[in-house]
């Protein structure tokens, strides 16, 4: 067991492993961060959540890793949990769950709810926004709310979307103001086109032989059925 007791510990394991669940047991395949906020560590560390130290709150390196990092991504991954994919990785897990299909084809196939394609629409044609600009732009209402959170999950577990940072309502002075709000961007926009490219050159079966062997390196005790879950979302 790696010991994290700060955020460069935290990096250093997580590049090493290739991807994690966000926290907390790792859900029987692996996390870097094995216990959760409310969960003494299996270790003596300083790491706690929600201090709002920047080196020793896992709830500031979410958003860390996002601003200071390019090879990092963050958002609802596994499990519709929150994980994190480094770029080595980030392209295997495109051609499992993808499989070089792109957001139209699996619109047309029937993979993705109107709601979910609403809010796709927004982001392509406005660029990366936070979670409230996206409600305001494609015109949801507050009884929408359950449903942009089921379409948001579906599209990061789709990896056509991921979170970018953070941003809170600015008020008519300018001003920002309340509690921050998730930015959403396309994956594209977020690696490069690049990233499609390398995972077009993947074939999906071989992409999930690597992760499965990846995974039962870090967790040889995972459940094989878990494994498949966790790889094809």
């Amino acid at each position: 067991m790696t010991v994290i007791k700060n955020y460069d510990d935290f990096v250093a394991a997580l590049l090493d492993a290739g991807f994690s669940i966000g926290a907390g047991g790792g859900d029987g395949i692996y996390s870097v961060l094995p216990w959760s906020w409310n969960e003494p560590p299996p270790y003596s560390t300083p790491v706690r959540w929600h201090t709002g130290n920047p080196d020793t709150d896992p709830w500031e390196w979410r958003m860390r890793v996002l601003e200071e990092r390019d090879d990092i991504a963050y958002a609802k991954l596994f499990f519709k949990k929150s994980g994190f994919i480094t770029r080595e990785w980030y392209p295997y897990f495109l051609s499992a769950r993808r499989g070089g299909m792109s957001f139209e084809d699996a619109y047309y196939e029937g993979k993705i709810s109107n709601t979910a394609k609403r809010v796709y629409d927004v982001i392509c044609s406005n660029g990366a926004l936070p979670l409230h600009a996206i409600k305001l732009v494609a015109g949801f209402s507050r009884e929408d709310g359950s449903k942009v959170e089921a379409a948001l999950n579906s599209l990061q577990m789709g990896m056509f979307i991921t979170i970018c940072g953070r941003q809170q309502k600015l008020s008519k002075q300018g001003l920002e103001y309340g509690w921050h709000s998730a930015v959403f961007a396309r994956v594209e926009d977020f690696w490069g086109e690049e990233v499609i490219d390398d995972s077009d050159i993947i074939d999906r079966d071989e992409a999930i032989r690597a992760i499965t062997d990846r995974i039962l390196t870090l967790n040889p005790s995972a459940d094989k059925k878990k494994i498949a879950r966790f790889i094809q979302g």
